[in-house]
């Protein structure tokens, strides 16, 4: 039986994988490992949860509701608030959990649920087994429980104050105001497209554009978000501005843009971002935490740099783990997923973008000239849809194909190949020297992929 919980909660395609009986189930389950009364001093477990702005977000949202005031829990409705947003209130307020109603970077059909810990933290695997263990056994009536009713039934409650409270917080963080610095930001018509304008805007940046920033339900990550950049290309040309952001639907990641529009990625970000907080005395044991995926051209400026440079699996969660095992206080992913451990407890675009623009302001240099500390090598990156990726580490055609593809680039490049975590593909991924051969051996390992792994 495969499981439900992959490397960034449950999703699906809305009222067809993901429906409201499912959302119901898991709620409840949720409740029972994340707010058993145990330990809580007879008090009634609180959780905070918010949502992105998919239309089926509604319904979704009603039934998650549904189940954990059912189950005893009073609930803390914050609305439509970046993820971050709702781990930040679900510290911050003190509640036992949170619950995210988001399929981030995926088309609008889609959504999803994500469990947060006590303080805002992403779950363990084993809680996330004890809830999918918990769900099941409900549903297969091996597991009973009496419910609560009368006085025991949890409350709902609409917190209003989460928007400026977030926002406050993303402002008072801040090692500098960014007076002087003109942004431009796309929204991704999601979670953060009120949210973060209003942050740049307090936090003193001149806001000369906002695209992205008009969600209807059904527009979310549109043509626009940090996986589709020519808008924000343009409009940095067009408005002049010193920085682009560029967010995901719930606001976890952020890509930017500098005045000419180039694009400048995660592993730039990071680098960008390690330098500074090296200055500051703030990163903490002098390291960075990347993830395998991370451009050759990152590793080799955190080398030249001084700088330590921590590799796990791709997967911000576990960037975030190996951060809190080792105290490392700057971590993420080329994808944007960028960790501030002292200001953070996931992933935060907006809050990332502010940290950009801080440093902008501090050293009144360009973003080009700040992102020129590394020089990104020629990456190639296929998403092969079609395919059974559970079967990528038992095919030994391809295990010889990328054995032979790591050979023919030597010590000038490299092969990742991985199914992704989050979506129905397999991700190839080839680095070299020149672009055309990491663009031809890619191409040759997606057609093994095909071929090989075809449904």
């Amino acid at each position: 039986m495969a499981r439900l919980f992959g490397t960034d909660g449950v999703r699906g395609v809305a009222n067809e994988g993901l429906t409201a009986e499912l959302a119901l189930g898991l709620s409840m389950a949720a409740a029972h490992v994340l707010g058993d009364a145990d330990g809580l001093g007879g008090r009634r477990p609180v959780a905070v949860v918010g949502r992105d702005p998919r239309a089926s977000g509604e319904f979704l949202e009603a039934a998650v509701i549904a189940g954990l005031a059912g189950s005893g829990v009073d609930v803390l409705r914050v609305g439509v608030l970046p993820t971050p947003a709702v781990a930040y209130l679900t510290g911050a307020l003190g509640a036992d959990f949170g619950v995210m109603l988001s399929a981030s970077h995926n088309a609008m059909p889609d959504n999803g649920i994500k469990f947060l810990a006590r303080g805002g933290h992403k779950l363990d695997d084993a809680v996330e087994d004890a809830i999918e263990a918990d769900y099941r056994g409900h549903a297969d009536g091996t597991l009973d429980r009496a419910r609560p009713t009368g006085a025991g039934v949890g409350r709902v409650h609409e917190y209003t104050e989460g928007f400026d409270k977030y926002v406050a917080h993303l402002v008072a963080v801040l090692p500098n105001r960014l007076d002087g610095v003109r942004v431009v930001i796309d929204g991704a018509h999601g979670a953060a497209a009120r949210v973060a304008p209003e942050a740049f805007a307090r936090a003193g940046a001149e806001v000369v554009y906002t695209l992205g920033a008009e969600p209807t339900g059904l527009n979310i990550n549109d043509g626009v978000g940090s996986t589709h950049l020519d808008g924000l290309r343009k409009a940095m040309a067009e408005h002049r501005a010193d920085l682009g952001v560029a967010l995901d639907g719930d606001a976890d990641r952020c890509l930017a843009a500098d005045a000419e529009g180039n694009e400048v990625d995660g592993d730039q970000i990071i680098a960008i971002l390690a330098v500074a907080m090296r200055e500051a005395g703030t990163l903490r044991r002098n390291t960075a935490v990347g993830t395998v995926m991370a451009n050759l051209g990152f590793k080799l400026a955190m080398e030249r740099e001084g700088i330590g440079l921590v590799e796990t699996a791709v997967g911000d969660r576990y960037v975030l783990e190996a951060m809190k095992e080792h105290g490392y206080a700057l971590g993420g992913e080329q994808s944007g997923h960028v960790i501030l451990l002292d200001h953070a407890t996931t992933g935060d675009g907006t809050l990332t973008g502010l940290m950009l623009g801080a440093r902008l302001a501090a050293t009144k240099r360009p973003l080009a000239e700040l992102a020129g500390v590394m020089t990104r090598l020629p990456q190639v990156l296929i998403n092969v849809k079609g395919v059974d990726k559970s079967r990528v580490g038992e095919c030994d055609e391809l295990t010889l194909a990328v054995k032979a593809a790591s050979e023919e680039l030597g010590g000038t490049g490299r092969v990742l190949l991985r199914p992704s975590g989050t979506e129905p593909l397999v991700r190839v991924m080839v680095e070299a020297a020149d672009h055309h051969q990491a663009e031809t051996v890619a191409e040759r390992l997606a057609g093994v992929v095909r071929a090989q792994l075809a449904v």
